[in-house]
């Protein structure tokens, strides 16, 4: 599977995964300590909803199209459309913005962001996009990041959120090697992972590696659109945390749902969140 930000900019998986970020930056601001956010495969940071690329595919009407006139939503949806409203201040959904964009709006001066990306065009386009005084932007492979740059030395606390493009057949479990790896060398960070569901079994064994690393504070977060069985198209996005912050999962569980009854296509479509003692 290719998973190419700006093909599937604002789908129904980048309203999942930018909410759910969002609400891991503000866990980590209930205290004033400084934290480090990393994103490994930042991508190219804002994306017109309009151009080739989104325009060919037409996700975004499935994800952030049925969200962006909404007016009643938890706090979390609401901080989130808040911040894609802000970017298109005419009222008319054009400009997506990508986790970069999202992070850097939301952290705090004393809070730090390292962004990775690899591909020309994107790092090029990142670079215009964020100007946050204290950004670092690494023409870097996100995979390799994580060892290099971790753990960081600015501050003791901090989020990595690792979204990769899944374009090779073992990247479930390159995955899962990498959360694994990356706890033992940091283990107070916070992991995010992104992760595409077309079938469950894939999915199932993944999550099960995670559990016999013995990750701590396991949440599991998935919003699927279409029963999750079909195995041929991308039927839910998934989320997976370690050392989740305290209570994520329940102001995760609300947002979630409320996603959910909003995006999904099908009544046999199912969505999670859930801590270890009932992940599978």
């Amino acid at each position: 599977m290719n998973y190419r930000h700006a093909f599937h900019a604002g789908n129904f998986a980048d309203a999942h995964k930018h909410l759910t970020l969002l609400a891991l930056i503000d866990a980590m601001k209930r205290k004033d300590a400084p934290f480090v956010l990393l994103d490994t495969h930042a991508g190219a940071g804002l994306y017109d909803l309009f151009g080739g690329e989104a325009r060919r595919t037409g996700e975004w009407q499935d994800g952030i199209g049925r969200l962006f006139a909404e007016t009643r939503a938890p706090s979390l949806a609401r901080a989130y459309l808040n911040q894609v409203r802000a970017l298109n201040p005419d009222g008319r959904l054009r400009i997506y913005p990508g986790s970069p964009a999202l992070a850097a709006a939301t952290l705090r001066a004393q809070d730090r962001l390292i962004l990775c990306e690899l591909e020309p065009g994107a790092l090029s386009a990142l670079k215009q996009v964020i100007k946050t005084p204290g950004t670092a932007i690494h023409r870097r492979d996100g995979w390799e990041a994580l060892g290099a740059l971790l753990p960081p030395r600015e501050a003791k606390r901090g989020v990595v959120l690792i979204d990769p493009p899944f374009e090779a057949a073992n990247e479930l479990d390159r995955l899962a090697d990498a959360l694994a790896a990356t706890h033992k060398r940091w283990p107070q960070g916070v992991l995010a992972a992104w992760y595409p569901i077309k079938d469950r079994p894939p999915i199932d064994r993944f999550l099960r590696k995670l559990q016999q690393a013995g990750l701590p504070d396991l949440l599991v977060s998935e919003l699927c659109i279409h029963s999750p069985i079909t195995g041929v198209r991308l039927n839910g996005s998934g989320m997976v945390i370690i050392n989740t912050p305290w209570k994520l999962d329940e102001d995760l569980r609300e947002a979630t749902g409320w996603l959910h009854d909003h995006l999904r296509q099908t009544a046999e479509a199912p969505w999670r969140v859930e801590m270890p003692d009932t992940a599978p």
